[in-house]
């Protein structure tokens, strides 16, 4: 890298100057491009904290800051909002510019990200992050997300080293399993099983307790995701994590793009006269579309309560082969996200035969 100090990439900003910054876990590469001129200024390193781009930014005209999606894009947008500056976080899994790039470096990505963004912002696909609030809420669901794995890969470890020796543990819930289980370990097993079943046990407290929490913020400040809990088959964790996810729901200018931004829509590959059928895009938050696609397998289980939604996915049932319960299920999720939201923006109560009412 060249011999660029920050200090001297700040002496030389303008109205004009468009910074690309390449965030690094501990440190970023700074490049600036002058959009008036067409020079090319950096690159520079700064400390990927907040004294290190307060540092940068601070002092400057106001100034356009272009970052990419990724762990640290949701801090930094928001410390650089903050100091007065203009800041575009690139969708970084478009940038094949940048992806594919045969010659990848810090500093490339870093002048691309400066160039893009002083002339073609557009093509940098930029998104809207969610607000502080939002994602320490939403970081909740995540953390018991991880507990629940946890959980499940022990239970599967006990299992498969009991049936090793030829022995079986007897079926129970996850929240029961530890209860159960307790007087059936093998004696041989003693040392390697309690153990684990002790830590099972504080595993399942962990997780009522991230329960109870949801239920707090369900109750107290979201109270939006009340009303979407009533939806059969969505409940509360669902409904909440639906709405931190999403945060603003103005977001969308129609509903439909719900089911899009949770990546339930198949991918296109369209060329003359070829349109093929491809599987969906999974882009956007894997766990709210995990939750999304649990609900739906609830929404088609037999026995179900009845509702159009349900009948709108059974009637998918019945054609397209042996895939056709899959597809189902992933187009009932696609059309719960989009029911979601409507009923977000609409303040109204959940009908569950609204469409089988209106086409009587």
């Amino acid at each position: 890298m060249a011999k660029v100090t920050t200090k001297r990439l700040v002496r030389k900003q303008t109205t004009t100057m468009t910074l690309g910054i390449d965030l690094g876990d501990r440190a970023s590469v700074v490049s600036g491009f002058d959009a008036g001129t067409g020079e090319l200024l950096g690159p520079a390193k700064v400390a990927t904290t907040r004294e290190g781009i307060e540092t940068l930014l601070a002092g400057l005209p106001r100034t356009r800051v272009v970052i990419e999606t990724g762990t640290h894009a949701n801090w930094v947008s928001r410390v650089v909002e903050r100091l007065g500056h203009e800041v575009i976080v690139a969708q970084s899994r478009k940038l094949a510019l940048i992806a594919m790039s045969e010659t990848k470096t810090d500093v490339r990505d870093a002048e691309l990200l400066a160039r893009l963004g002083a002339t073609q912002p557009q093509l940098l696909y930029p998104v809207k992050l969610r607000s502080e609030r939002a994602q320490a809420h939403l970081a909740v669901i995540r953390a018991r997300e991880a507990v629940m794995e946890m959980r499940t890969g022990l239970i599967s470890c006990m299992r498969n080293m009991t049936k090793s020796l030829g022995r079986r543990l007897p079926s129970a819930s996850s929240d029961a399993f530890h209860r159960k289980v307790w007087d059936e370990v093998p004696v041989e097993l003693e040392a390697a099983l309690r153990p684990m079943l002790l830590v099972i046990a504080r595993a399942t407290r962990t997780i009522h307790r991230y329960d109870r929490e949801v239920a707090r913020q369900c109750r107290e400040e979201r109270r939006e995701a009340l009303r979407l809990a009533k939806v059969f088959g969505v409940g509360e964790l669902t409904a909440l994590a639906f709405v931190l996810a999403i945060d603003d729901p103005a977001r969308f200018s129609s509903s439909r793009l719900a089911g899009a931004y949770f990546g339930l829509v198949p991918r296109k590959d369209q060329s003359g006269g070829t349109d093929k059928q491809l599987r969906i895009t999974k882009t956007g938050d894997v766990m709210v579309r995990r939750l999304l696609v649990q609900c739906a397998h609830v929404i088609l289980k037999d026995g179900a309560a009845d509702s159009a939604l349900r009948r709108w996915g059974l009637a998918m049932t019945g054609r397209g082969g042996k895939n056709a319960k899959r597809r189902a299920v992933v187009a009932v999720a696609r059309k719960l996200a989009v029911l979601l939201h409507a009923l977000w923006i609409s303040g109204e109560e959940y009908e569950p035969m609204r469409g089988v009412q209106v086409a009587a």
